[in-house]
């Protein structure tokens, strides 16, 4: 019996939206409150996944075989990090100053 190759945008749509039920999954039970703004994220990204298969239009945004975007991606990690009840911010490092040595003139 001959298997077919799992087309990957279709694998990559499944992923995307198995991903989004997860994280809305996981706030329900861990009764936490996501804002307005995020419980209308989740909703616009998933309508967009299952209507056209992606949800962003422009190619420069993310990979060609991907569903998500890769802020969308960060974004989605916010939400699933907040749901688990750890930090939900993304750790980020401000710029440091280099010091740069006296010159003698």
């Amino acid at each position: 019996m001959k298997r077919t190759p799992p087309d990957r945008k279709a694998q990559a749509q499944r992923a995307a939206l198995n991903a989004l039920k997860r994280v809305r999954r996981q706030a329900d039970r861990a009764d936490v409150k996501l804002s307005d703004w995020e419980g209308e994220f989740l909703g616009s990204v998933e309508d967009r996944v299952k209507t056209y298969g992606r949800a962003f239009g422009d190619p420069e945004k993310g990979a060609p075989g991907e569903a998500l975007s890769a802020l969308q991606a960060v974004k989605l990690k916010e939400i699933a990090a907040k749901a688990k009840g750890e930090k939900t911010e993304m750790a980020r490092k401000p710029f440091k100053r280099r010091v740069k040595p006296y010159s003698e003139d």
